[in-house]
């Protein structure tokens, strides 16, 4: 059993960068495919059917591969639901109700501070050692999305119509944070898939309460295209791009992973410049090789420390 586990950590870690980037390419993804099923579905109502896509997947894996998954222990219950409910779906309540009142960029901005609190939370509640180097790339990386988010695009646009919006953005920055943080303590005691399965299964009862006659009105009414963006956002950035971040999370510390969060803003500007033709300036480039900068500052970091 001992040779398996060392044979999948030497995989994994072999691997690492692929496991890493296709969560950040999927999340990259993200923000034009919500744009197109909003236009369908309120933001309360796709998050519900988003969860609802993650569910059905999780519940088809836990009833054909039983034996894949690491048995749940009474006392992590409650933790495990507040986990998902806090850090999955009051994360994308308070995303996508503070993205009715700010603009892009300033949202952009804002959830940009999700490596400076998981960092200081990894510091508080995982005891990990807060170096020069960590601390340096952090902030490398978030002075290149800040250029970006600003400077960076043609149409960006720093705005805030009510405080509230980039209150809500805020307190969904702070619930990511949480959500890697008290991951990576538990991935002690639940595999990867394991953990972010009963997460997000038992996280979900949360979702309860906000289910609305508005709901079954919007879903029957859903075009063919509105349900292929719901199916793609329920399975590549959540099943798989979850998943994948805490496999990340089981071979380095919460505060190194942390920051390739930097690299959603520099993709999802690439990704609309070719889907939408937005436009991008030289100062793109240079907050792009900042965040590049900062990735390789933390990476020299962890090598060494390997």
């Amino acid at each position: 059993m001992s040779e398996q586990i060392a044979k999948k950590d030497t995989f994994a870690k072999k691997y690492f960068f692929i496991i890493i980037g296709m969560p950040i390419v999927f999340w990259a993804l993200v923000f034009p495919f919500i744009k197109i099923a909003l236009e369908e579905l309120s933001p309360v109502n796709l998050t519900i059917m988003r969860l609802l896509v993650v569910c059905i997947v999780f519940l088809i894996l836990l009833i054909v591969k039983p034996n894949k998954f690491s048995k749940i222990q009474k006392k992590d219950i409650i933790p495990i639901f507040l986990v998902g409910f806090l850090g999955i779906i009051l994360y994308h309540f308070g995303l996508n109700y503070g993205e009715q009142y700010i603009s892009a960029s300033a949202a952009s901005v804002i959830i940009a501070t999700i490596p400076i609190f998981v960092v200081i939370l990894a510091a508080i509640f995982l005891k990990e050692k807060i170096t020069l180097k960590i601390v340096l790339g952090v902030l490398l990386s978030l002075v290149g999305v800040v250029v970006i988010s600003t400077v960076g695009r043609s149409d960006a646009l720093l705005e805030i119509k009510y405080i509230s919006g980039a209150l809500a953005v805020l307190l969904a920055a702070v619930l990511g944070a949480g959500y890697t943080v008290a991951g990576k303590k538990m991935l002690q005691r639940y595999s990867a898939l394991s953990l972010t399965v009963y997460v997000c299964l038992i996280g979900s009862l949360g979702l309860i309460p906000f289910i609305s006659t508005s709901l079954f009105e919007e879903v029957a009414a859903m075009s063919l295209t509105g349900w292929s963006v719901v199916i793609f956002l329920g399975v590549f950035p959540t099943v798989i791009g979850y998943v994948l971040w805490y496999v990340a999370l089981e071979i380095k510390s919460a505060s190194e992973i942390s920051v390739y969060l930097y690299f959603v803003p520099v993709l999802s500007t690439i990704i609309s410049y070719i889907f939408f033709r937005d436009e991008i300036t030289w100062l793109f480039v240079f907050g792009g090789a900042l965040v590049i900068l900062g990735l390789h500052v933390v990476n020299k970091q962890s090598s060494k420390a390997g």
